[in-house]
């Protein structure tokens, strides 16, 4: 389940930050150790698509300085063997290679770079990497050129300019129509018993009748009031939880996170 395989990412750049990195093409020029780390980052993140070009042979000084290459590598494809291990970190990632010089590839076949989203070019000479600052820029790719020199280095960003309108949108707040649902919502969750004992069929109640069953049951006891206090909505919640059967019941505790909604106030959506 993707949510729960990038949970953390997920609270800091939200669903369409994770869309966007999963709608996303790498390609890394020349996987040394700093273009192997940058990849492994991406693939762990659940990046879309990643695609390698370096011509070399894994080589004894290699195993020194790339934690993604062993032994059994030597003399084998670098960049074979780095998609290989690439691969295993998350298989969701779609990762190829291509065993070709890259000044060649930059010199005679520019049009391979327009499939991608980003281009990391590492450790590239000043000749080749202005050549292959124009095609990006034409093609309007990012472009992430970095130099490593032992423990030092540097990384430049070549992109076009571009308006940041908001990175994390505001959180959007469905009107449910909790306070009130309308009649086919009201004859719905009627038609379903949340106190059903049937382990699968509880666990799979959409929390949205959970919560139009419980809202109504509350309002019975509460003269026809829906919680409005900070009191009222922790003893709502409680209420939500006194009917799971399993503590591992996610429809349930998505109804004990969205119970706010019970409480909002109407209005009508432009």
């Amino acid at each position: 389940e993707p949510k729960t395989k990038y949970d953390r990412q997920l609270r800091i750049w939200g669903d369409q930050g994770q869309a966007a990195l999963e709608k996303a093409s790498i390609c890394l020029l020349n996987c040394g150790p700093t273009g192997t780390e940058a990849l492994k980052n991406l693939v762990l993140g659940g990046i879309g698509s990643v695609t390698v070009v370096d011509d070399s042979k894994v080589e004894p000084s290699d195993l020194g300085n790339n934690f993604l290459l062993d032994e059994g590598c030597l003399g084998h494809s670098r960049a074979k063997s780095i998609c290989s291990f690439l691969q295993e970190l998350n298989d969701a990632v779609k990762a190829k290679y291509v065993e070709e010089s890259v000044a060649t590839m930059i010199d005679t076949n520019p049009s391979f770079f327009s499939e991608f989203t980003v281009v990391i070019a590492t450790q590239l000479p000043e000749s080749s990497l202005l050549k292959l600052d124009g095609i990006c820029g034409s093609a309007n790719i990012v472009l992430v050129a970095a130099r490593s020199y032992g423990l030092t280095g540097l990384v430049r960003v070549s992109i076009k300019e571009h308006c940041v309108i908001e990175s994390k949108p505001d959180h959007f707040l469905d009107d449910l129509r909790l306070h009130n649902p309308w009649t086919e919502l009201k004859q719905f969750a009627k038609s379903i018993d949340i106190c059903d004992k049937d382990a699968v069929v509880h666990k799979h109640t959409p929390y949205i009748v959970i919560l139009v069953r419980l809202a109504e049951k509350w309002a019975d006891a509460h003269d026809g009031q829906l919680p409005s206090t900070r009191q009222e909505k922790r003893e709502f919640k409680d209420l939500i939880r006194a009917h799971m059967l399993n503590v591992d019941e996610d429809n349930y505790k998505e109804a004990v996170e969205s119970s706010y909604k019970v409480s909002l106030t109407p209005g009508i959506i432009v």
